[in-house]
């Protein structure tokens, strides 16, 4: 794993929502620290309502955590368009978020609780 990428357990219960849903619940997050950009918290999927999302065809590469797939969220007021992205083969050192969730910001929130 890269230096600059650093992994704990996000302390606490943390909740993902838009403005019309909560979207998911989880006392088991992932906070992943990326150089000096702000940390990213990262859900199990089965503390997410994955029924809300539908997986879309973009992708992106990071060249310290791999391919990213993402999905767009579904709601009563419309859709999110790629409002959250995984790593599903992340890159050695990295293998605790495979799977899991992260959230565009200009789209959901994410508190803890």
């Amino acid at each position: 794993m890269n230096d600059h990428i650093h992994l704990r357990k996000a302390e606490g219960k943390w909740v993902i929502r838009t403005d019309s849903a909560v979207l998911g619940e989880t006392l088991n997050a992932i906070e992943l620290t990326e150089g000096s950009r702000d940390p990213v918290i990262y859900f199990p999927r089965e503390d997410v309502a994955m029924v809300m999302f539908d997986k879309s065809d973009k992708t992106t590469a990071c060249p310290f955590k791999g391919e990213a797939s993402y999905y767009s969220i579904v709601g009563v007021n419309g859709t999110l368009k790629d409002a959250a992205w995984s790593y599903e083969s992340p890159r050695e050192g990295l293998e605790a978020i495979a799977g899991y969730l992260a959230f565009a910001p200009d789209v959901t929130k994410v508190g803890q609780y």
